[in-house]
């Protein structure tokens, strides 16, 4: 015979142990599975997402090689390989703030969500003030906005707009991904996450691996070309 769960008894256990899960679902474990596979088929659209990108870049480079080796070097691969270190870190540390929640360790894994919040936050802060905002004023822009007037090859307007499209819409992605790791750090900070339901920080991680494997891609087909 089941035992009943006082209001004194909820009261006293944390709030992930008083999470009960949706009517339509018999057990949290059904519920997680089924939150889960739901978002790994919300990420599959993202990847195709990026697929039309990647599929444009490389139709793009095979017609102008020329434009895209030129574009290529004037991106420092250094500012580059600092963010790729940094989302690799912040790959980590989301990962380790998943594993504590798993084990109830609050403060660790706030610690760690912080951390990867500050890497993302850094990454932008780098894309802006030493990539987007140098850039433009020089006149590197996409489309019909390039004005740059050292250019050596006509079409080099389209790696432009390829390296603004696919690293704009990547950035938009690592905010996306830091907001939802800040609603996650909010009800952390409450007790809502720990050993019986950790639903939340798993899909915040999800997303972050997403965001950080997009770039794994982009570094290279961008920066090293040269």
């Amino acid at each position: 015979m089941a035992t009943i769960d006082t209001r004194g008894d909820r009261e006293s256990k944390p709030l992930w142990a008083r999470y009960r899960h949706a009517p339509h679902f018999r057990s949290r474990e059904e519920e997680f599975d089924a939150v889960k596979t739901g978002f790994w088929l919300f990420l599959s659209t993202e990847v195709l997402l990026f697929s039309g990108l990647f599929v444009a870049y490389a139709i793009f480079r095979m017609l102008y090689p020329e434009a895209f080796y030129n574009g290529s070097r004037y991106l420092d691969w250094k500012w580059g390989g600092l963010n790729t270190v940094l989302l690799l870190v912040s790959s980590y540390t989301m990962a380790a703030g998943v594993g504590n929640a798993q084990r109830g360790e609050n403060r660790r894994m706030m610690g760690n969500l912080g951390f990867t919040v500050i890497a993302g936050a850094a990454f932008i802060a780098i894309k802006l003030a030493f990539e987007y905002g140098p850039k433009w004023a020089e006149g590197k822009r996409p489309g019909i906005l390039f004005s740059y007037p050292f250019a050596t090859d006509p079409h080099e307007n389209l790696w432009w707009s390829v390296y603004y499209c696919a690293t704009g819409l990547h950035a938009l992605h690592v905010l996306i991904g830091m907001a939802l790791i800040v609603r996650v750090m909010w009800f952390g900070r409450k007790g809502a996450y720990g050993p019986g339901h950790y639903t939340g920080v798993e899909i915040a991680g999800l997303y972050w691996h997403l965001v950080d494997l997009i770039w794994i891609f982009l570094f290279p087909l961008l920066y090293l070309i040269h």
